[in-house]
């Protein structure tokens, strides 16, 4: 293949914030799973990187000569507590590469070791954490909600010990820069002031170029992530994701979706919803999701004080009136999606407002499904109201509401293209990766099939779109550390 080259402007613009690193060497590599899609439009040549070598490249043993692998820095407050020196813990930076259409992209690894920010943490991963994330964000990407992607997935030889002994791993991971939340803490908190301004110029030359144009680029640059991410934030609550951990070192500058840890998409609607193992107190849960991100937004807003202005009264004042709008975006946002979802796009608000209102309030009471739902509903407005009507328990109340929503002529081909089918349901990831960790990986691959595809039924995947068997019982998902 061509010579790869990967650039280290991460590295040479921030040392500060990076430390050189290389990945624990992995006894007996062995690729797991490759997106040769996304390798491709890297310009990786896939057949290489089936090879010892490019197997090597992707757990981080064989670089690139003239590549500056590096641990990075950064803060987060995380369940609301502060840690102010966090950092790529068991990941590293390969370097940036610039993909077929000429977008610079990082390489990234998660697993490849104790770096100096692991603290009391082994630095390695499992096989089911890392192939969790690997699904779950093509998934995301083929909904079309930012994300980072996953290249692949490898397994190194190498035991890990959590509760039990598990086959370790490490996944390649791809995105249009790590730069997070927790970025800015961390420079904020040395008091580097030359450091601050660097890393927000780094940014707004990597993500939010039209900042630079601006009368105060840095109060643009908050205000494009803030958009950034009222628009993210709209569509995970649209497909019903749940994050999981959303601290403010798992907030991207970039508006991508973050560290797949302990995330799930939600089965019956219900907005206090919570997967996550560690999230004890509900801070995450599915219906918290814009109000955290808020918060999260808040810190960020708190880092860049030092740059709105020298007058630190008139930077808070700024910083309010900019946070402020990400509410009304989100809420834009979020109430577009939900017209598409009822295929009502552009109908009259005041009547739509309430018809939502009462839908989610039928839903939650009902104990409905949230992916089924919709779909089921796109048959209704074709005339086929049997599917949508056998999920309720209370058929007056839905019927009633169904009168009042079919009288608006929804359209039902469109309510097809925006609602999945096939989502990554957590009893099927499960059972995917309980295949793959006695050495079967054909689940995994038949669920990539579905959820790579999740607007087009297809013959041979309808328990690919069935909700959950009564006897899955309540879910509970694990950060993988």
């Amino acid at each position: 293949m061509t010579a790869l080259i990967l650039d280290d402007r991460f590295a040479r613009e921030l040392p500060e914030m990076a430390v050189r690193w290389r990945a624990q060497e992995a006894p007996d590599p062995r690729l797991l799973v490759l997106n040769e899609q996304l390798a491709g439009g890297l310009g990786l040549d896939a057949d290489w990187l089936r090879t010892p070598d490019g197997v090597r490249l992707l757990v981080g043993n064989s670089v690139p000569s003239g590549a500056t692998p590096v641990a990075q820095a950064y803060s987060g407050h995380q369940f609301g507590g502060f840690a102010p020196r966090l950092g790529d813990g068991r990941a590293l930076l390969l370097g940036e590469l610039v993909d077929a259409d000429g977008r610079i992209r990082d390489l990234h690894l998660k697993g490849s070791g104790h770096t100096p920010f692991a603290r009391a943490g082994d630095g390695l991963a499992a096989v089911g954490p890392m192939l969790r994330e690997y699904i779950v964000s093509e998934a995301m990407h083929a909904l079309g909600i930012p994300t980072t992607r996953s290249l692949a997935v490898v397994a190194t030889g190498r035991s890990v010990q959590r509760e039990t002994m598990l086959d370790g791993a490490v996944l390649a991971r791809v995105a249009s820069s790590h730069l997070r939340v927790g970025s800015f803490q961390y420079a904020a908190a040395t008091g580097d002031r030359d450091l601050l301004h660097r890393l927000a110029d780094h940014a707004i030359a990597r993500h939010h170029p039209q900042a630079a144009e601006a009368d105060n680029r840095y109060l643009a640059l908050f205000e494009a992530v803030a958009s950034a991410q009222a628009r993210l934030i709209a569509r995970w609550m649209l497909v019903g994701f749940i994050h999981g951990v959303m601290n403010t070192d798992n907030m991207t500058i970039s508006g991508e979706t973050i560290d797949y840890g302990p995330c799930a998409f939600m089965d019956v609607y219900d907005p206090e919803t919570v997967f996550s193992s560690i999230d004890m107190w509900g801070r995450y849960a599915y219906g918290n999701q814009p109000s955290m991100a808020a918060w999260n937004l808040a810190r960020f807003a708190e880092a860049l004080l030092p740059l709105l202005d020298d007058d630190l009264d008139q930077a808070v004042t700024m910083a309010e009136a900019a946070l402020g709008a990400f509410g009304r975006e989100y809420a834009a946002a979020l109430s577009a999606g939900m017209q598409e979802k009822i295929g009502l796009s552009g109908a009259d608000e005041t009547v739509v407002a309430p018809l939502l209102e009462d839908l989610l309030t039928l839903l939650q009471q009902n104990h409905i499904d949230f992916t089924s739902f919709f779909r089921d509903l796109g048959r209704a407005a074709r005339g086929d109201t049997e599917p949508a009507r056998g999920l309720f328990a209370d058929l007056a109340g839905f019927d009633a509401w169904l009168n009042r929503w079919r009288a608006l002529d929804p359209d039902g081909e469109a309510m097809d293209r925006v609602n999945p089918i096939y989502i990554p349901r957590n009893h099927l990831v499960e059972e995917a990766l309980t295949a793959a960790a006695a050495g079967d990986l054909s689940p995994v691959e038949r669920l990539l099939t579905a959820v790579t595809g999740p607007f087009e039924e297809r013959p041979g995947l309808q328990r690919y779109a069935e909700p959950a068997p009564e006897d899955f019982g309540r879910y509970r998902t694990f950060c993988g550390t």
